[in-house]
């Protein structure tokens, strides 16, 4: 594998399923990142495709997501794949393109609204004192900020719970609407957990906009995790 150093902390590597801009150290990773898959090895393919059993006399590609191999038909589709920061469309799996394009969509819309922030009530723990704030995802999407009078951070691995708060009828439904966020996470050299509540501030539309943002995180993760348990079992059913 080679690659040459780039502007900004990155750096261009080229790997078997592509061209890639990764950050030049792994501390700088971005939660929402995966790792690049192994590829399953020619040898231990089954003697016909698991997916659509067919034969293979077919032409066959290796998923740059999942790293399984599949006939043609089955992995025909190229999409952007920008969690495991391919430069250009890598060739995708039927399953693994329709995750990269609910993802695609996260990445154009939702991302760019947690990056720009909004202004909530923020309550820290137990404490009565509440502060207006400015939370955003920093830049590398590693942390929380919330700015105000004060200032501090929430690193998103240490955040174990988020629960988007709704008002209205029951939540989810149709008279229902995001009022703010729940957070349970432990703070840097604690292991005791902390909770963090944010209540949209009044007359703030982009607040509003940043919990609809948050909630599509959360209905991603949710899927990627149907989407782990679905390949594992389609993996166990041909062995």
């Amino acid at each position: 594998m080679s690659s040459s150093s780039v502007p900004d902390g990155k750096k261009l590597v080229r790997s078997p399923s592509g061209l890639r801009m990764v950050p030049e150290s792994g501390a700088f990773h971005s939660p929402f990142s995966l790792e690049e898959p192994h590829w399953v090895p020619d040898k231990e393919v089954p003697r016909r495709f698991e997916v659509c059993d067919r034969g293979h006399h077919e032409s066959r590609h290796h998923c740059r997501r999942c790293g399984r191999c599949f006939c043609d038909k089955c992995c025909s589709k190229k999409l952007p794949l920008p969690r495991m920061c391919f430069v250009d469309p890598v060739r995708q799996c039927s399953a693994c393109s329709l995750v990269s394009q609910r993802e695609g969509e996260f990445y154009d819309k939702q991302l760019k609204v947690l990056l720009g922030g909004g202004t909530f009530i923020v309550t820290l723990g137990t404490s009565d004192k509440m502060e207006t704030m400015t939370c955003r995802l920093s830049n590398n999407h590693r942390y929380l900020f919330l700015d105000g009078e004060s200032h501090f951070e929430v690193e998103l691995t240490r955040i174990s719970s988020i629960q988007v708060l709704t008002e209205g009828s029951s939540p989810g439904g149709a008279g229902s609407r995001a009022s703010g966020l729940l957070v349970q996470y432990k703070p840097m050299g604690s292991q005791d957990s902390q909770t963090l509540r944010l209540d949209t501030a009044p007359d703030h539309k982009g607040a509003a906009q940043w919990l609809a943002a948050m909630h599509k995180v959360i209905l991603i993760r949710i899927l990627l995790l149907l989407m782990l348990i679905l390949l594992l079992s389609l993996v166990c059913s041909s062995q």
